[in-house]
């Protein structure tokens, strides 16, 4: 995905140096496509995939070998993207993200999709690799036209199944605004995916 070369940065010549040249030959892609799917454009992706090397080079001589170098790294990717989303969740307006809907129309106070609410069935044949990818397409898609900070909201409480009120710590937001921001995503999404996949 990319190319890191220490000299580019004005690092002097170690011994290490081969060593972490494998480091960025065998997570690059790794790394690239966890930034994209959180969410991040092309390029943005590849600015903190560098900047994760960047950091990860300059803390080489403290990396003791606790975790697999994959995990370190990409901890690292994920702190980095995390304070992303921090900085600008506080340049959004929260509550602007549902005066679209009425999430409450749906959800009760659990959190829940109230009786007669809930999404059409998917039918995905996970048998079928050509249905699979189109739907994970479609999926894409539709994510993609979230908002930033609603998509990583999504992704960290459905994909790195995080609990909600760490999720509230670390992008440095209250419950309500936790809960504005994901169900206007699930609201969203669903809307999306009846219209593009299940009238398909």
């Amino acid at each position: 995905m990319t190319n890191f070369n220490a000299e580019t940065y004005g690092m002097t010549q170690t011994n290490n140096q081969d060593v972490f040249s494998s480091w960025v030959n065998d997570h690059s892609d790794v790394l690239y496509y966890y930034a994209i799917k959180r969410g991040l454009s092309d390029q943005d992706a590849k600015d903190f995939v560098q900047e994760t090397f960047l950091s990860a080079w300059r803390g080489f001589d403290n990396y003791r070998e606790q975790s697999s170098v994959r995990t370190w790294l990409v901890a690292i990717l994920r702190n980095k993207i995390t304070d992303h989303f921090r900085k600008a969740i506080n340049k959004v307006s929260v509550q602007s993200l549902g005066s679209e809907y009425n999430d409450h129309a749906f959800f009760d106070e659990y959190d829940h999709w109230k009786e007669g609410m809930h999404p059409k069935q998917w039918s995905v044949d996970l048998t079928n690799p050509a249905e699979v990818n189109d739907f994970r397409r479609i999926f894409t898609n539709c994510t993609a036209k979230l908002k930033q900070v609603q998509n990583i909201v999504f992704i960290m409480k459905y994909v790195d199944d995080l609990e909600s009120e760490q999720i509230c710590k670390e992008l440095g937001i209250t419950s309500s605004n936790y809960w504005v921001i994901l169900h206007r995503a699930k609201v969203q999404l669903r809307a999306c995916l009846e219209k593009n996949w299940l009238t398909n």
